[in-house]
């Protein structure tokens, strides 16, 4: 049995990586207000969804592919999505069902309905608290968090940031304040409380400690990109943007990143912007969830309250795409050899990696740092990107990889990456052949792969 390699996933962030691809929503004041950033002074009457529908925000979610739903629960302007009895900035004094209703709320039910998973931010700046900046404050936030992490069913994450100060109303006072951010907020005090209440949750933030941010909202992974860290230097608000964007090869713990972007320019609805383009999304998926990340792409309902209709409609013509991409796996029972294995004979045997299941994989001979694994199509057939996985369980391994294709009675490299870790995608130029090789070129540790995938992707 191969002994495992430095840090791996815990049983939370397995279910996470299981996940892959969710969705973040940003709704609040600043829809109405078409702003990003909203200064704290919003009077709650202008938040009047017509037709608000998280029914409609959980089906399109489904529709696309997402596993769960992170909602902004709260952003810097303080306005409250839930009737928080801690404040009077909130929906309960809003026009919109008369002051009765609880997005939260709603959107926990839709999502059970659709099953998914539903996630929360609560921005920890706050521009409409009077006490911000004060012990009193943090009380304040603290109280909040418990009334999210209590009263809306299971959690999959908790999203943190690290907003902290500028200008804001803070209660009429009209002020620029500035906190010391090493140590205003307590986020270990925070995090130990979401481990009490919500065990199975992940902790988002740039710095951790479950999920790391990707260091960009770009929707882009760099090719070298670790699931562990190093966490001295790590801090919320205040971490190396390369550091947190690469990991560490030798890190000491399992922080593996999110790549979070949204599908337009902006995190809230503005009606001068459109949704990216098909390209664009298929560069996303290809550079976050193809280079080992989690997806958390932006969704932000319109002023009617419902995902507007050409982010609906560029999400499944994405969808119809991803579906053409993967229908057909070239990999799937062919043939399919190795240069090294482990002495534990079957089990660790080069067949596993394409027999479809996930509780297998194939093992290189604890000596080696380098192998090669060689599929026979059968004839000759066209493919264009590869697809590969390690066995997190056993930790990440692989540092650089190659692929090859016969041609003229020798091996030609067509195509190379970096690490691999949860799903590695990597474009290959056209290429029709019958014998494939992908070889691992450098490896910290014994090669471990869990599958190989080839795939004929079709154009946009």
């Amino acid at each position: 049995m191969p002994q495992a390699f430095g840090p791996a996933p815990c049983l939370r962030q397995m279910a996470w990586h299981r996940m892959g691809f969710y969705g973040f929503v940003h709704f609040t004041v600043n829809t109405f207000t078409d702003k990003e950033w909203g200064y704290g002074d919003e009077s709650p009457a202008i938040f009047n969804p017509a037709q608000l529908d998280t029914d409609q925000w959980a089906s399109v979610a489904k529709e696309a592919g997402m596993k769960g739903l992170i909602l902004t629960a709260k952003h810097h302007d303080g306005f409250c999505l839930w009737p928080s009895r801690l404040t009077d900035h909130s929906v309960k004094n809003s026009p919109w069902r008369g002051g009765k209703g609880d997005v939260v709320g709603m959107l926990a039910d839709s999502c059970r309905r659709f099953h998914l998973k539903l996630g929360i931010y609560l921005s920890p700046w706050d521009r409409n608290r009077a006490d911000y900046g004060t012990p009193a404050y943090l009380d304040y936030y603290s109280a909040q968090l418990d009334e999210l992490l209590q009263n809306y069913g299971q959690l999959f994450e908790i999203w943190f940031d690290g907003a902290n100060g500028g200008d804001g109303y803070y209660g009429g006072a009209r002020q620029k304040r500035t906190i010391d951010f090493a140590n205003y907020y307590p986020f270990e005090k925070w995090w130990q409380r979401i481990r009490q209440l919500q065990p199975n949750a992940v902790i988002f933030s740039d710095a951790g400690p479950d999920v790391r941010w990707i260091g960009n909202e770009e929707g882009t992974a760099p090719d070298e990109c670790w699931g562990r860290v190093d966490p001295q230097g790590y801090r919320v608000g205040d971490s190396d943007v390369q550091h947190v964007s690469q990991g560490q090869s030798h890190g000491t713990q399992w922080r593996p990143a999110e790549v979070d972007v949204s599908i337009r320019k902006g995190w809230f609805w503005h009606a001068i912007e459109e949704p990216h383009s098909l390209e664009r999304l298929w560069r996303i998926y290809l550079h976050s969830i193809g280079r080992g990340c989690g997806l958390n792409l932006n969704l932000p309902p319109n002023r009617d309250g419902l995902i507007d209709q050409a982010d609906v409609d560029r999400l499944r013509q994405w969808h119809r795409h991803l579906d053409r991409v993967f229908a057909m796996d070239i990999a799937r029972g062919k043939p399919i050899s190795a240069d090294s294995q482990h002495p534990g004979g079957d089990t660790f045997a080069a067949f596993h990696l394409n027999d479809g299941r996930d509780d297998t994989c194939w093992a290189a001979h604890p000596d080696s740092r380098k192998a090669c694994i060689t599929l026979d199509l059968g004839r000759p057939t066209r493919f264009n990107l590869l697809g590969l996985r390690e066995p997190l369980q056993f930790g990440q391994r692989i540092s650089a990889f190659s692929v090859r294709s016969w041609q003229a009675g020798g091996w030609k490299t067509i195509g190379q990456g970096k690490t691999v870790g949860n799903l590695r995608l990597l474009e290959l130029p056209d290429t029709t052949n019958q014998r494939v090789q992908i070889c691992v070129d450098d490896a910290l540790a014994e090669p471990l792969l869990s599958s190989v995938h080839l795939y004929d992707a079709p154009p946009l």
